[in-house]
């Protein structure tokens, strides 16, 4: 167990490293059309899910072949807490931004800190309980899907606001009031 313990907390830290990293991979690759594919290409909280995703996940398949005999459950505990921490990110997000009516820099890295935490407590406690054992082949099969999603929808997005670029968004209201004959800066009498 102890262990498990240690590479677990390595992983916490690792993910953290690597995740805000990634971070700029894509603009220091000059936006290399593969690095987007698993690096964010641009600030919407889809692409900073790829922050947690990625990196846990190749932490996760490092993890499962060096302690899949000691630890038959760790595949299943794993996979759900990379789906759990990489949706946490847009729930805490969009928690916080709907109480505070905008985002805070500080609140981001926050919310990505606290989803790596909760992702690998999760993984930690999951693989010595094995509760999640009859559902490896599901949890596997969702964590599957979400990889091809990031790859698919990185440059082919849905039209939602998960998938938005706030900088174009913001952009885009603002070049919306300024045809509608008000500058976004005056308030209307």
């Amino acid at each position: 167990m102890k262990q498990l313990k240690t590479l677990t907390i390595i992983g916490i830290i690792t993910v953290l490293i690597t995740g805000s990293l990634a971070h700029f991979v894509y603009s220091w690759t000059g936006n290399n059309h593969i690095a987007g594919l698993f690096t964010p290409v641009n600030e919407s909280v889809w692409e900073h899910m790829k922050l947690l995703f990625f990196p846990m996940l190749a932490y996760s398949l490092f993890l499962a072949f060096r302690l899949r005999r000691e630890y038959p459950c760790i595949v299943s505990a794993f996979c759900f807490g990379i789906l759990a921490g990489t949706w946490l990110i847009p729930a805490f997000y969009y928690a916080y931004t709907s109480i505070l009516g905008k985002n805070v820099f500080l609140l981001d890295i926050g919310t990505f800190i606290l989803s790596v935490l909760a992702a690998f407590l999760l993984s930690y406690r999951l693989t010595l309980s094995c509760r999640l054992k009859p559902f490896t082949l599901l949890l596997c099969g969702l964590v599957c899907i979400l990889f091809i999603c990031f790859v698919r929808f990185t440059y082919r997005p849905p039209d939602l606001i998960l998938f938005q670029d706030p900088a174009i968004h913001q952009s885009d209201q603002y070049n919306a009031a300024l045809r509608r004959g008000r500058h976004p800066l005056n308030k209307p009498h």
